[in-house]
């Protein structure tokens, strides 16, 4: 099989995109090697390090009606490259539907609530159109939660929807970091609104009444971000090379992710695959199950990050389940199930 995948995404410079872009793409060259897979973008990227063979770079647009690239230029790259089905993993498939087609939808946030994503307009009345239309053959989603949303809101058949868990990358192991000024929790992520810094933020500050405790922020700051403001204790770490993740997750007290919504929740499978333990709100339930603390409010966030401060066994119990938890999951795993999406994609496609 022949698969191009956009890879506008790994153009990013961090964020659970360029992740999902780039783990899936290294793992289904490697776990089927008798398949060729060809990144395409009319956008520059990076590949992705220690690329396979069968993993390669593909064209752009080459001129200027390919410039058009959803329209015409995707459509004309796969027919040079001979493609067999395109994967789009961020939310888009080309209009003209010629060949099999995939789509990863991974949450319902652009659609749940406009102040979540201030530059969203074009995914918002693009995606619709694509599936109403039938123009994605198949879609699909992180987990059963926005399998059942994505049904839901856009009318669409169950068997054409299938949810296909992510991972951890393998890299993210548990490492001795150098010694920190003081404890801390540390949050990863694009900073953005539906992240729920604030309430974060001020159940930190309570719990800091009482203990020398500190708050790491780490990940990219978007345009609409909260105005979050550097004081004692508070650290904006802003983006954090790959490379100084693990040491990172490895040095926290806990990871802390309050999300109003998620589709998934990568970073908490990275934290717990350092085996550090969890404080998080139910909107990533489906990614660490029985292995987190749940806070849906401030008050149970700031008495669950007490517990981790002042209760040193807190720390080991839930190293023990993080790292339990995170063997359930692998890239492998992902690929496989994908592939087959793509083998049933090519099935449908025509029928």
């Amino acid at each position: 099989m022949r698969v191009a995948i956009e890879a506008a995404s790994l153009g990013l410079s961090s964020g659970g995109l360029a992740r999902y872009t780039g783990e899936l793409s290294l793992a289904l060259a490697r776990s089927f090697p008798d398949d060729e897979f060809f990144l395409v973008s009319d956008q520059p990227f990076r590949m992705p390090d220690d690329a396979p063979a069968n993993l390669r770079r593909g064209g752009g647009p080459r001129n200027a009606v390919e410039r058009r690239w959803w329209i015409w230029g995707l459509d004309r790259e796969m027919a040079r490259l001979g493609a067999d089905l395109v994967h789009g993993p961020d939310f888009a498939v080309p209009y003209l539907s010629r060949r099999p087609s995939v789509m990863t939808l991974h949450d319902l946030s652009p659609w749940m609530d406009p102040r979540w994503h201030h530059g969203a307009h074009r995914v918002r009345h693009r995606t619709p159109l694509l599936l109403d239309l039938g123009i994605a053959t198949m879609i699909v989603t992180p987990g059963d939660a926005v399998r059942k949303q994505v049904i839901e809101h856009f009318r669409l058949e169950p068997d054409r929807v299938v949810a296909v868990p992510e991972a951890p990358a393998p890299w993210f192991r548990r490492v001795d970091p150098p010694p920190a000024a003081a404890p801390y929790f540390l949050f990863v992520g694009t900073l953005e609104p539906r992240k729920n810094l604030p309430m974060l933020v001020e159940a930190w500050r309570e719990v800091r009444r009482h203990h020398a405790i500190d708050l790491v922020l780490a990940g990219r700051r978007r345009a609409d971000a909260p105005a979050i403001a550097e004081e004692p204790g508070l650290r904006l770490a802003g983006e954090v090379p790959d490379e100084k993740l693990p040491e990172l997750y490895s040095g926290a007290l806990a990871l802390v992710c309050p999300s109003l919504y998620e589709g998934f929740g990568l970073p908490v499978l990275e934290a717990m695959q350092c085996g550090t333990g969890v404080i998080a709100s139910s909107a990533v339930a489906e990614a660490a199950g029985d292995a987190a603390v749940y806070a849906d409010d401030g008050a149970t966030l700031a008495d669950a990050m007490r517990q981790a401060v002042e209760r040193p066994e807190w720390v080991a119990e839930r190293r023990a389940l993080s790292l339990a938890r995170a063997r359930e999951f692998s890239w492998e795993r992902t690929a496989r199930l994908t592939r087959g999406v793509y083998e049933e994609a090519r099935r449908r496609f025509g029928n």
